[in-house]
């Protein structure tokens, strides 16, 4: 995608695929800068510090962060280390773990020789396998974005009208490698010459759809006006809203769904109002080995999240501010889990789906956990869009 009309990957190389570097997204919409991931530690602090944050450019970084570590030390030791490291940097997002298991099943079954270059080959496939996935999604999500426009035109007999999207947190390609998930059918629909409006929520505490999805999809031209999260309910009950989709940091074998804190009572309210509630859904979004979304661990993060905010003030001075009494305590849960039954549809790579355990088992022709927790013989990690 295009910042300033310059073509970007939210995780890119330099100097023949060596030098990793990403878009430090604690800076944005005020400051747009890139930073050099010159180690394993770098790429765990850009993780866990939320420079670069969203399931599949975690996966992305954590790739890239492995490669590092062989660069370094191709030993045993250091892959240990490395993947330990960058393990224990988010909790909720599966395509970290998937990464990890997937390099780590590669590489231990070469001679250290070999490692450096098989490591940066796979971080560069799997950036590759992410931004082609994500494409796809765009596609089908776009199928369902003509269908709901077509259906609105003959209501309104035939005349012109816009299609109004609700999306939540930031599902674009910051938070991929590049498309972005729940954001690809907006691009698609956008260039395309379809009338869409996306209704951006701010998403606190951390205000990523104020800062990251207004900030990209203005960088692209798509018309969109940002709301608070409480004015949603307002928004649908009014028929402001078409269709509502979001992106997921881990989805059950039977369809639950983790995303960014605030997701659950939109879904609620869309389910209430009648609007379509979607959600991009990427393969290795997918957990294989869980049915509850009980099962899938929220984590919590730093409290000043939620009692401070960032900003410009009108000097243009970027200021850290307190918005609570002093000495107030508060609780910062990241994501919350959306039930199946609330979901509309998967959209994932191979199409749009029922968000239940037979639908995604057909759909990408796995056993789901209940039939895996009769077998225990082991499995190597599944590949990128498999």
């Amino acid at each position: 995608m295009n910042v300033g009309g310059v073509p970007y990957r939210a995780i890119f190389t330099e100097r023949d695929g060596r030098e990793v570097r990403v878009i430090d997204q604690t800076l944005l919409p005020h400051r747009f800068e890139t930073i050099r991931l010159k180690s394993t530690a770098d790429a765990a602090w850009a993780i866990r510090d939320m420079i670069v944050r969203g399931a599949p450019l975690i996966g992305a970084t954590a790739a890239y962060g492995i490669a590092l570590a062989m660069r370094a030390d191709p030993s045993d030791a250091s892959l240990e280390r490395a993947t330990a490291l960058l393990a224990g940097t988010r909790p909720t997002a599966v395509n970290l773990r998937w990464a990890l298991e997937a390099a780590g099943v590669l590489l231990r079954g070469l001679s250290p020789g070999e490692r450096e270059d098989a490591a940066y080959d796979f971080a560069a496939r799997l950036c590759e396998d992410d931004v082609r996935r994500n494409r796809s999604i765009g596609e089908h999500g776009l199928g369902i974005f003509r269908d709901i426009a077509r259906a609105g035109r003959q209501r309104a007999s035939g005349g012109a009208r816009q299609l109004n999207v609700m999306t939540h947190c930031n599902a674009g390609w910051l938070a991929t490698v590049d498309w972005g998930t729940a954001t690809a059918p907006m691009y698609l629909a956008h260039d395309e010459g379809l009338r869409v409006h996306v209704w951006v929520r701010e998403t606190r505490p951390r205000f990523q759809g104020a800062g990251l999805t207004s900030w990209e999809l203005g960088q692209h031209g798509v018309p969109h006006t940002l709301v608070s999260d409480s004015a949603a309910g307002h928004l649908l009950s009014r028929g402001k809203v078409d269709v509502v989709i979001v992106g997921t940091d881990r989805t059950t074998a039977a369809g639950d769904v983790a995303n960014k804190v605030g997701t659950y009572p939109l879904a609620l309210a869309a389910r209430d109002n009648g609007v379509p509630f979607y959600v991009a859904a990427p393969s290795p979004s997918i957990d294989w080995s869980i049915d509850d979304g009980a099962s899938i661990p929220i984590e919590e993060r730093d409290p000043e999240e939620v009692t401070r905010v960032w900003g410009v003030d009108e000097e243009g001075v970027e200021r850290h501010v307190r918005v609570v009494p002093e000495g107030t305590r508060a609780a910062n849960y990241a994501f919350d889990v959306t039930p199946r039954r609330l979901v509309t549809g998967l959209v994932t790579e191979r199409g749009v789906c029922a968000a239940d355990r037979e639908a995604l088992g057909k759909m990408f022709g796995r056993q789901t956990a209940r039939a895996t927790a009769r077998s225990t013989a082991p499995r190597p990690p599944p590949r990128p869009g498999g």
